[in-house]
């Protein structure tokens, strides 16, 4: 698979405009073992600790008024679990989904405390073990600062995968507004409880 610049995106563009420090490694870019994955051309990285569960894609619940990369909510085991899709929230191209497409279910924590959101990527590549010393700086974004959610670049072989933070990436407003959503016992489905709707 191949890589390149991380500004492929044009939200990734502009986010480097307003966060985030440029030329260096973030503190949670810390040697350890990864799970990689693919979009478009570029290839990405997530801490394998946060990494709950890796399902085929399934039907999705749409959630009206959510931003765009929100694509609504699944039921996983009689849990809601908020669903984004990382190409829509890079401002990558969409595209449809191929055998490959995964739904990658994460641990994150947001202002509001822990919480499981489901990330939609084109296809999941490994773990890899990084050692700090393939772990180089986001670079500069000409003069501008590097996304928050960007830890660092490691170096593979001849590739290098981008590393996220996966709690900034998934942990919007947009994101967690949908906590407010519960299985309903009539249906087993997506729902507001009782005292949400009174709210």
């Amino acid at each position: 698979m191949a890589t390149g610049s991380v500004t492929s995106g044009p939200a990734v563009a502009a986010d480097a405009a307003i966060a985030g420090r440029a030329g260096v490694v973030r503190a949670g870019a810390a040697a350890g073992k990864y799970l990689t994955f693919q979009l478009d051309r570029e290839e990405f990285g997530i801490g394998v600790l946060q990494v709950r569960e890796i399902m085929a894609v399934q039907d999705i619940t749409a959630v009206p008024q959510t931003a765009d990369y929100v694509k609504g909510v699944i039921n996983l085991r009689g849990k809601v679990i908020p669903v984004i899709c990382l190409r829509t929230r890079f401002g990558l191209p969409a595209a449809a989904y191929g055998e490959r497409t995964s739904i990658i279910v994460v641990d994150v924590r947001g202002q509001s405390g822990a919480m499981q959101v489901g990330i939609i990527v084109d296809g999941v590549s490994e773990v890899l073990n990084v050692a700090a010393s393939d772990i180089e700086p986001t670079p500069d974004f000409g003069g501008t600062a590097a996304p928050a959610y960007l830890l660092g670049m490691a170096k593979s072989k001849d590739r290098v995968k981008i590393l996220l933070d996966i709690d900034q990436v998934a942990t919007a407003s947009e994101v967690e507004a949908l906590r407010s959503f519960r299985t309903t016992p009539e249906t087993g489905g997506p729902g507001r409880t009782q005292d949400d709707a009174i709210q």
